[in-house]
């Protein structure tokens, strides 16, 4: 057993926007803090936040590198469907500049940052959980000891995957992933034909993933070139290379390449009843068919620091099954209708095309923007979603000219 006189009210593991966002939450309600986060890996992203994510979580202008303002999708035989994004944009952030600004956010409200990679949770003669690092000091990893620090409750924010969970949640392991890649690409002077630094470009091909889609979003001065997919045979990396050719990307220089595994589903249980609790890629909040992840994971984060602000206050760890609760009953039903639609709609490139023909519709365009900028299904307009109802339909069942 490891021995430590240290104690906090929280450690919150994983430093990415939904491990600094919890900690950040909780700070500023006067609990003692410790983030610890390993350094040195960013997380494969387009960088996409919707107006509600800037404006709930108070971004500031600075942190965005690029503003879109439509979204192209095209289809396997080159259909090409643009749409506007009206009244607004989406906004674009590079996730390392992003990250390390939420992380500093929450050490200005008052949380102790550390680097260091989570090892294991022990418990205290007491009970008390230990949480168990090893420090990153600049040595070798076997040359550095393994410290720890108690916690009277642990946030694993610790991404897709999680260690925390494995050790600590029944039934962590019942998830699906999709692995996503891409590269951050340097935009080039000689800019391709219909180059739009302000678009974001979605390809839906079975030769760039058998069931997800390839993205080419602007970042500035950069782009991020993607694709993701739960084949584990099928090449992410020769598919980005073929989408950086049909891009006229293919000379463009490479600054860094990032990969990580992409939870597709939300775990069946976030806590352990009693003082661990997950959020973000941990607990599986990432939206399927859509692949969005930053919204979800900083919602998740402050529902979990609300959970476990009130589990240190009464001292009952059962309340840390609210943070998954409150989620799912604001989000889960989109969760259901975007799995719905990447399971059918991705299935092979006849529903693809079909797919993308589709969105050629202004209702669907108008309604599906609306719903993403806003995180919630309009219902607004009755007679569009008949209309919507209808032509789907009509695709469903093959009666659509495509």
């Amino acid at each position: 057993m490891m021995q430590t006189g240290e104690i906090f009210d929280v450690v919150v593991i994983g430093g990415g926007p939904s491990g600094a966002t919890a900690a950040h939450e909780l700070a500023r309600q006067g609990h003692s803090v410790l983030l610890l986060d390993r350094a040195g890996r960013i997380k494969p992203c387009g960088g996409a936040i919707p107006p509600r994510l800037i404006k709930d979580f108070a971004i500031p202008d600075e942190l965005l590198v690029a503003k879109a303002t439509s979204a192209r999708m095209l289809s396997p035989s080159d259909n090409r469907v643009d749409i506007p994004i009206e009244n607004g944009f989406v906004g674009m952030v590079d996730r390392d500049q992003f990250d390390e600004w939420l992380r500093e956010r929450a050490r200005m409200a008052g949380a102790e940052r550390r680097t260091g990679v989570f090892e294991r949770i022990e418990r205290d003669t007491d009970g008390t959980a230990i949480v168990a690092y090893r420090p990153r000091e600049g040595k070798a990893e076997g040359e550095v000891p393994v410290v720890g620090v108690r916690a009277r409750r642990v946030v694993g924010a610790d991404g897709a995957r999680s260690e925390v969970a494995r050790q600590t949640i029944a039934g962590a392991e019942r998830t699906r992933y999709v692995f996503a890649y891409h590269e951050i690409l340097r935009v080039p002077e000689q800019r391709p034909a219909d180059y739009d630094g302000g678009r974001c470009d979605v390809y839906y091909r079975g030769t760039l993933s058998p069931d997800f889609y390839g993205w080419v979003f602007p970042h500035g001065n950069t782009l991020s070139v993607g694709t993701g997919s739960a084949d584990k045979g099928f090449s992410l990396r020769n598919a980005v290379g073929a989408l950086r050719q049909t891009a006229g990307l293919q000379n463009a220089e490479v600054l860094r390449r990032e990969g990580a595994p992409l939870p597709m589903k939300p775990l069946p249980r976030w806590d352990n009843g009693r003082d661990v609790l997950l959020a973000g890629d941990a607990a599986g909040v990432v939206a399927p068919s859509s692949g969005e992840g930053i919204y979800y994971a900083m919602a998740a984060a402050r529902m979990a620091a609300e959970a476990v602000h009130e589990s240190l206050v009464t001292g009952d760890g059962k309340v840390l099954r609210q943070a998954r609760k409150r989620f799912m009953g604001e989000h889960g039903r989109v969760f259901w209708v975007l799995g719905i639609m990447q399971r059918f709609w991705y299935a092979n490139d006849r529903r693809r095309e079909r797919f993308v023909k589709m969105c050629e519709d202004r209702d669907v365009q108008r309604l599906t923007f609306d719903s993403y900028m806003n995180k919630r299904l309009v219902r607004s307009e009755p007679m569009a979603h008949v209309r919507i109802f209808f032509k789907d339909m009509a695709h469903l069942l093959g009666l659509a000219r495509v």
